[in-house]
């Protein structure tokens, strides 16, 4: 009887698929949609181009340090309280953004959207391993993560649409309802999924990231995914400018082309589905990588040449986000198993290293882009991106070295 009342509760607590993919969502799709805006939006607050990347600096930087915050809060209080008050933070945020007055105003607003937006990310994972045990987590994962990359990758497209209709405010309208309806399900359709509170206080966590931070493997693998994930910011940080400045793009034409690289990510996830446990770890790693190496290639090769052009911009960040999607999945993997004690603490610091080296060369290309030497041309966002998948391969080879030394070694 008790097996029978415990089975049935069980199934109870389980929320749909649909739900986990809404609180998910909202943030990757709250950071691309005004991708295509940026240029106007410079305009209409008077703002520099660097003013204006600020707001999507710091997003990635509120999303960096409340990773790290919001994963032990749940630890205590349960998964649905944190992300009902994240997703109406969130709700906060997207209203503040349509009524910012200044460039400042809106930076803050973006802060806000930022941190409640991110408590779905991080806690939609963690209530998939509260359910199922490993293998099937992992395949809902790969599903709740096939379906945050589907929004993001139409997000720019709407977002140029929804500009050309009703200007930059539209993308943040269509944000402010998609938030409230992601904070309706929140509140009605998620159920508490985790039962087993513990104590987390801030010794705990300051130890727990201590003892990570020893591991030599740990921070190969992090690395290899945050130098693989500066690549793709560094792409975001120039691309805009670089589209609508010297190819002339309107906002919906660049928001068709933004797409390109978020169907590669899905892409490479769904490689990576299909094929990470029977290749293992390290050669994923090593594809993914140099498959983003070949992407930076071809675009560096066509610009010495003179042959830039919109598609030469766009079309191969396919195979960058191709690569990610190979590479990423495997390389968090890797650093989640080096102590599986403090998976949850891996990945979150890994998921902030990412992030936070996101938002620092987003803004480093956009000063090189318009306040450097070679200031209105595309090398400041090549070169970044080169430095940045050479750090990731030089990552991605110490694994190997430093796994022969370590206790746990990759599959391969």
């Amino acid at each position: 009887m008790k097996s029978g009342q415990r089975h049935a509760t069980e199934k109870a607590a389980r929320p749909s698929l649909a739900v986990l993919i809404a609180v998910s969502t909202v943030n990757p799709l709250a950071m691309q949609i005004y991708l295509p805006s940026l240029a106007g939006m410079m305009i209409v607050f008077s703002a520099t181009a660097g003013e204006i990347q600020l707001s999507m600096s710091a997003f990635f930087v509120a999303v960096a340090v409340s990773q790290l915050i919001w994963g032990p809060l749940s630890d205590q209080y349960g998964r649905r309280p944190v992300i009902i008050v994240g997703m109406a933070l969130f709700v906060i945020g997207s209203v503040l953004c349509l009524f910012a007055p200044t460039i400042e105003a809106l930076i803050f607003a973006r802060i806000l959207q930022a941190a409640g937006g991110c408590t779905g990310m991080v806690l939609g994972r963690a209530i998939v391993r509260d359910l199922y045990g490993p293998n099937q987590a992992a395949s809902m994962i790969g599903f709740v993560t096939m379906g945050m990359a589907v929004m993001p990758t139409i997000g720019p497209a709407i977002g140029g649409l929804l500009d050309e209709f009703f200007g930059w405010q539209g993308g943040f309208v269509l944000m402010l309802f998609l938030g409230i309806g992601a904070l309706w399900a929140s509140i009605y359709k998620l159920p508490e999924t985790h039962t087993e509170r513990t104590k987390v206080g801030p010794r705990q966590v300051v130890k727990s990231y201590t003892e990570l931070c020893r591991e030599p493997l740990f921070w190969s693998y992090a690395l290899t995914a945050a130098f693989s994930a500066l690549t793709y910011f560094a792409y975001l940080g120039g691309a805009p400018y670089i589209a609508a400045g010297m190819l002339s793009l309107s906002a919906a034409e660049m928001g068709f082309y933004f797409m390109f690289v978020a169907l590669g990510y899905i892409a490479g996830n769904f490689v990576s589905g299909k094929f990470a446990e029977r290749v293992g770890l390290m050669p994923m790693i090593m594809a993914g990588t140099l498959i983003g190496i070949l992407s930076v290639s071809i675009i560096a090769t066509f610009t010495y040449f003179n042959g830039l052009s919109a598609q030469i911009l766009f079309l191969p960040m396919f195979l960058l986000g191709l690569g990610n999607g190979v590479c990423l999945p495997s390389a968090l993997s890797g650093a989640v198993s080096v102590r599986p004690e403090l998976a949850g603490s891996a990945s979150g610091l890994t998921a902030s290293l990412q992030v936070g080296a996101g938002a620092i060369t987003g803004s480093f290309v956009t000063w090189l882009y318009t306040g450097s030497a070679i200031a209105g041309s595309p090398w400041g966002m090549i070169i970044v991106m080169a430095v940045g998948m050479l750090l990731s391969l030089g990552a991605a080879l110490s694994v190997r070295h430093l796994s022969a030394r370590h206790s746990f070694v990759p599959a391969e």
